[in-house]
């Protein structure tokens, strides 16, 4: 007897709700109206005020259950919160790091609603400690916006996709099943489709790559952090390979390579049994990565029933070199993509 079908995960949540943010407290006014306060709410802050992470704060881990009727509730083996506590977006704040870099911060309140709530900063962009981050802006949060949602930017509708024989489609076309052409182990089948769609703005405004830019017949539009594939002709001295993964955002140039803020944006995202490189708009790119750690984190029936559908689903980073924005900053982010124009 032929095994059963495996069901269509398309739009489901993804396997590995969990994410880590800081407590609110571990992040402290250094100059400003509010020196010596951690971070509080939207009717509190000062735009203007500087921000500094402690150099002692931890990161913690945040797990989410699936989200029923729009709410979304703290999962057991949660760092923080009792399990069943609903978790609420509060704002998003926008901040700037000495070298001009945009942070953007999504507040989060975990509690009940009443006083006893408790209050975090998820970062959506890197942030180091000791470093002095200056207020720029306190908008409210996204609308239906779920913490589940962040894992599923990637690729915007539409975005070609090459499949294992050659041909392309449309990456809302594509369903679990569909083999994908990758540059490391062939034709390989999609195991599982996120969507997503949200207000083009701030963190969530994607990346448009000109086409021509890379290659790409078409222009390849993508969430600001997601990496695509370079490959250097000749290996720069302190990087240990000739790949190298860039986030789309290190890329902008405002002109060739910029920042789309209007409307709404549908995002789709890929899961491979492995974290893959595949061709979106015919440039190198990568897949979404979901390691073992991440599932280990879900509650335990819900993570036993990831591993017993995707028995494969322990992703390891691919090898290629992670290009930091000092790394860019020095070379010039031009002259790994100036070749490829035209």
């Amino acid at each position: 007897m032929p095994p059963p079908a495996e069901p269509d995960l398309a739009g489901t949540a993804s396997p590995g709700q969990a994410c880590q943010v800081f407590a609110a407290d571990d992040i402290r006014v250094t100059q400003g109206a509010n020196h010596g306060d951690g971070l509080t709410g939207p009717q509190e802050v000062c735009a203007g005020d500087v921000y500094a992470l402690r150099r002692d704060a931890r990161p913690l881990r945040l797990v989410l259950r699936q989200p029923r009727a729009g709410v979304q509730n703290v999962a057991e083996g949660s760092d923080i919160g009792m399990p069943g506590s609903p978790v609420r977006l509060e704002a998003r704040y926008a901040l700037m790091a000495p070298d001009g870099d945009r942070i953007n911060l999504l507040i989060l309140r975990i509690g009940s609603g009443a006083a006893g709530d408790e209050r975090f900063a998820l970062p959506l962009s890197p942030v180091g400690p000791r470093v002095d981050y200056t207020l720029l802006s306190v908008e409210p949060a996204p609308e239906d916006l779920q913490l589940a949602d962040l894992m599923c930017l990637s690729f915007a509708r539409g975005t070609m996709i090459t499949l294992s024989d050659g041909s392309q489609r449309t990456i809302e076309s594509l369903v679990p099943g569909t083999e994908v052409l990758t540059r490391d182990h062939g034709r390989q089948p999609v195991r599982w489709i996120g969507q997503t769609r949200l207000r083009a703005v701030g963190a969530f405004a994607p990346v448009v790559i000109s086409a021509g830019t890379l290659g790409n017949a078409g222009d390849l539009i993508v969430s600001q952090h997601h990496r695509v594939f370079l490959y250097q002709r000749q290996r720069r001295a302190g990087v240990r390979t000739s790949e190298l993964l860039v986030q789309a955002r290190d890329l902008v140039d405002g002109e060739a390579v910029y920042l789309r803020e209007e409307g709404f944006v549908d995002y789709f995202s890929l899961v491979f049994d492995r974290h893959e490189i595949i061709y979106a708009e015919g440039v190198p790119s990568e897949s979404l990565l979901v390691n073992d750690a991440t599932v280990n984190r879900l509650p335990a029936e819900i993570a036993a029933d990831v591993k017993a559908r995707f028995p494969g689903l322990s992703h390891s980073p691919h090898f290629g070199t992670e290009a930091s924005r000092e790394f860019l900053a020095e070379i010039g982010a031009q002259r790994l993509i100036g070749g490829r124009k035209g």
